[in-house]
């Protein structure tokens, strides 16, 4: 089938793109630039000039093609409500084109959005939540209510491997060289669910081509929780420099916005997700990957 890929030049949107042309796939990759067309030609995937602000782009995207994948997200955490108002714009205005049809449409939110004690499952809903990032899910229901084939997949806070620039581990890793120390909070004993970016690629496509039942939410889970003390650890042998735990006020201070994430408990369950699916999540795990010359190399 033809698919259009938002995001298709970002970390997992690459891989996506691959993961999808190796499967014989067609992929029509959103492009916001000459460059970044030029890289979505150079694998073998269509260009589509246009950007996440230009709706009459994306409803062309999605009307010339049999499915859509959205990964997408304007990362401009300055204006953060207002880009998480965007997104659910974006989704409404692809859903448009695509009420009355049976295409699939696959939406991008978080497991972090539902964290909680105990294990977060993929029955985890509240569409009350008080984080922005819940537009997402509420803009994902709106079109399942509307008779769009939608799903929702939610990426593990730590989507890992080659590539990984900005995401929760390098910025882990970037606090800790500039503090000279690598924190924990309270003993670091919450967790962060992991995926690599190969893994979550072929949980797309995987998730593509069989049929689900509107509003299905997938977890792109391969580990369920990580001990933030493991990575903490980790990080501070391969720096060389020591490893401190810091308690709630301490933790403001040292790590500023990230606080939130540096403290996240969110162990999550793929268990529906591998059982509707039959995904088996095959490459590093995130210490296996920590452990290599990923995060480590003189390039960062």
């Amino acid at each position: 089938m033809k698919v259009f890929v938002t995001g298709a030049t970002g970390f997992v949107g690459r891989a996506v793109v691959q993961e999808l042309l190796g499967a014989g796939h067609q992929v029509l990759g959103l492009a916001r630039s000459k460059e970044s067309a030029k890289k979505l030609i150079d694998v073998g995937a269509e260009a589509h000039l246009g950007d996440l602000t230009d709706f009459e782009s994306l409803k062309l995207g999605a009307e010339v093609s049999d499915a859509v994948i959205h990964l997408g997200f304007v990362h401009d955490f300055n204006h953060f409500e207002a880009m998480c108002a965007l997104d659910k714009e974006v989704i409404g205005a692809i859903g448009e084109v695509l009420v009355g049809t049976k295409k699939p449409f696959l939406i991008t939110s978080g497991t972090a959005l539902f964290s909680r004690e105990g294990l977060t499952t993929e029955q985890g809903h509240s569409i009350n939540h008080p984080h922005p990032r819940i537009a997402t899910e509420v803009a994902a229901d709106e079109q399942a209510a509307k008779g769009v084939n939608v799903a929702v997949i939610r990426l593990s806070p730590s989507v890992h491997g080659e590539g990984d620039v900005i995401g929760f581990v390098p910025l882990f890793i970037k606090i800790a060289k500039e503090k000279g120390v690598s924190a924990i909070i309270n003993g670091g004993n919450n967790h962060w669910p992991a995926v690599h970016r190969l893994d979550a690629a072929r949980l797309y496509r995987l998730a593509l081509e069989k049929p689900f039942e509107k509003g299905t939410r997938y977890h792109a889970v391969a580990e369920e929780g990580i001990q933030l003390k493991a990575v903490a650890t980790e990080i501070a042998e391969r720096l060389s420099i020591p490893l401190v735990s810091l308690n709630s006020a301490q933790a403001a201070g040292h790590f500023a916005w990230f606080t939130h994430f540096a403290k996240l408990d969110n162990r999550t369950s793929s268990a529906q997700t591998r059982k509707a699916l039959d995904w088996k999540p095959i490459h590093p795990t995130l210490l296996e990957d920590l452990k290599g010359s990923i995060y480590f190399s003189e390039r960062r």
